[in-house]
């Protein structure tokens, strides 16, 4: 007997009674979207390897470990996308989005990486991404900061989620500061942990945002950042302070905050929450100026940040901040009872749909009595069944039903039920 078929480990199904709340997150982050004139944009799910490794660096986690890649038929070397930024700029390169424009973007969908599946984080996992680019400024900057924090007061997690902010200075000057680090961490090599001495060599301001206590302990003491700044760098940050404090955006400071891939520059900044045990990250952002020209564009300014979906479900339902109205209950269960009922049923049901446009109704199909059709619209949260049977339709009528209160049913006439349901 063959093995029974299963997802793959970490690759996830949505099923029908979570799909909801995604919905009802992605309509709210997409109408603040739309308030700030932000453009969707939709981008392949498999990309050319080398786009990732030119992109995002080689020396990363990502593309050293993570990342699913496969030759093709014709021998191409390719990659499911782990994240969604380089994608973007290679489709804003090919179609001439970038030369002497500003563009804002936003993109959506699963993106892939083979790391250990952990609740909130899975192989296959979800982010909505949001891009700007050819703004060099701090104020660009602030807009998207004051953009997620619109999502957060709509989704009502303002008072559960904290800004992080750092500046990583540019390209010379962090080559500076790495010297410095590398110099101070090697006379600790022996101490570090594992992946710390394996990114000593390849990408040593990751281990600034190493979690193991001993190697945290070993940070504490070395060069800060801020002391190999260039004015620049120094300037935009301070200006980025002062109009988030203008706008009373409340921030930390975090001078070891740093992101897993080679392309961010100046700006970093997360959104992070303890409201689910250890401190989790559920957006983070930053300054990506160099990326472009690294991918063959001309140089262009750019800034963006991604937001994991299911670490925002997962935030929602832990603080029960779902709306009861989120959910695939339906308004109006159809019962229709006796031979030859339902092919006349159906037509009398789209007509009330025509009435009715934004009523979810459920007609049943498949036949069956009336104790067992009623219990079948019990079960699907339906306000009020609609019972049609021989009688009723000899009498051109429908008997309403109220499903969660005690009031009586009653028959109307199609023309009454409209008008009874509009007032509902």
């Amino acid at each position: 007997m063959s093995k029974q078929l299963q997802a793959i480990r970490g690759m996830n199904d949505i099923l029908p009674e979570q799909t909801p709340v995604w919905q009802y997150l992605e309509h709210q982050v997409r109408a603040v979207l739309a308030t700030y004139g932000y453009q969707e944009v939709r981008i392949p799910v498999v990309e050319s390897s080398a786009l990732f490794s030119r992109g995002i660096g080689s020396g990363t986690d990502i593309v050293e470990k993570e990342m699913y890649t496969f030759d093709d038929r014709n021998g191409d070397k390719l990659s499911l996308r782990p994240e969604a930024t380089a994608g973007v700029v290679r489709t804003g390169i090919e179609h001439g989005m970038f030369y002497n424009q500003v563009q804002r973007l936003w993109t959506s969908g699963p993106m892939f990486r083979y790391e250990r599946p952990q609740k909130g984080r899975y192989r296959q996992f979800h982010q909505i991404s949001v891009e700007a680019y050819g703004m060099d400024g701090p104020d660009i900057d602030a807009e998207l900061i004051m953009m997620t924090a619109r999502f957060w007061q709509r989704l009502g997690l303002s008072e559960h989620v904290t800004l992080e902010l750092n500046t990583l200075g540019t390209l010379e000057s962090r080559s500076r500061y790495r010297s410095a680090l590398v110099e101070y961490l090697s006379d600790y090599a022996a101490e570090l942990d594992e992946d710390s001495r394996r990114r000593l060599t390849i990408n040593p301001l990751r281990i600034l945002d190493s979690k193991d206590p001993n190697t945290r302990k070993i940070v504490a003491g070395a060069p800060a950042l801020a002391d190999y700044l260039d004015d620049e760098s120094r300037e935009h940050f301070a200006q980025l302070r002062q109009i988030l404090d203008d706008a009373g955006i409340a921030y930390q400071v975090n001078p070891t905050l740093v992101r897993g891939l080679d392309y961010y520059g100046k700006t970093v900044f997360e959104w992070v929450t303890q409201s689910l045990g250890a401190q989790g990250t559920v957006c983070a952002g930053g300054r990506y100026d160099t990326l472009v020209e690294l991918l063959g564009g001309k140089p262009v300014a750019a800034v963006g940040f991604a937001m994991g979906i299911e670490r925002l479900v997962l935030l929602l339902e832990t603080l029960q901040l779902v709306p009861e109205h989120v959910s695939n209950r339906v308004d109006v269960a159809v019962v229709a009872v006796g031979d030859g009922v339902l092919h006349k049923a159906l037509p009398l049901v789209e007509r009330l749909r025509d009435s009715l446009p934004t009523l979810k109704i459920l007609t049943n199909c498949g036949g069956g009595g009336l104790k067992a059709q009623l219990k079948r619209a019990d079960r699907s949260g339906a306000a009020y069944a609609l019972i049609l049977g021989e009688d009723e339709l000899a009498a051109g009528v429908v008997t309403i039903k109220p499903l969660r209160t005690g009031e009586a049913q009653q028959p109307l006439s199609l023309a009454d039920v409209v008008k009874f349901l509009q007032a509902q």
